[in-house]
């Protein structure tokens, strides 16, 4: 049975340490995570900031950061591909050593927040060995198996749940609607583009997490 560690750690045990510094207005939404590499990881994400073109700037100029290629732009967030080196050493050993799967990653100068999905509890215990032993700085916030998941976040990250939250409590998924995107986006403080993007990945995230990830029937 699968286990889920949650943690927090600052910027300098992972990765865009020098980007976030100098940009501490920006907020990073990590959406997920690819380690081909033993050497790197390639994250995807979305970034929320008030100056685009520092911010990415400052990505060139990052120790941490190689190939970086944006994929979209709503006005509010931008999407982004990029390569992770350097300090992320042990969090790609934790993905390929120890099978370690991230499913929600927050990013902002006060630290990272990532869940991170083992494949058993043997798994996960084997990783926080070796993080120790490794001296690697994180805070354990809760830990737990799949069969207490069902109070989690199923995938979710807190700004992807929020938003599904608001929109059902407003009436937005009842039928006939009792609200619309455009009167949501303006309670959200949203453009309609940023909010419609925000909702269509979070219900992808919902369904992968809770029918593909857990392997349910994909039948009728």
């Amino acid at each position: 049975m699968a286990a889920i560690i949650e943690f927090s750690l600052p910027t300098e045990e992972f990765a865009l340490e020098e980007t976030l510094d100098t940009h501490p207005r920006a907020h990073i939404e990590i959406e997920r995570v690819v380690a081909d590499d033993p050497e790197q990881i390639t994250p995807y994400m979305w970034v929320r900031t008030d100056d685009f073109d520092a911010f990415e700037a400052a990505l060139e100029d990052d120790p941490t950061v190689e190939d970086v290629v944006m994929f979209s732009d709503t006005g509010e967030e931008r999407s982004y591909q990029m390569t992770w080196t350097g300090s992320i050493d042990f969090i790609v050993q934790v993905l390929t050593e120890y099978s370690g799967t991230i499913t929600h990653a927050d990013g902002s100068a006060d630290g990272w927040d990532l869940r991170v999905v083992f494949p058993d509890r043997k798994a996960l215990s084997r990783a926080n060995e070796a993080a120790q032993e490794a001296g690697f700085q994180f805070d354990v916030k809760t830990i737990y198996g799949t069969e207490d998941a069902r109070g989690a976040q199923h995938g979710l990250t807190e700004t992807q749940r929020n938003t599904l939250v608001a929109a059902f409590e407003a009436g937005y998924f009842t039928v006939p609607r009792e609200t619309s995107l455009s009167d949501l986006a303006e309670q959200q403080d949203s453009s309609h583009q940023a909010l419609s993007e925000r909702l269509r990945r979070a219900t992808g995230n919902l369904v992968e997490s809770t029918f593909i990830t857990h392997g349910d029937p994909k039948g009728e």
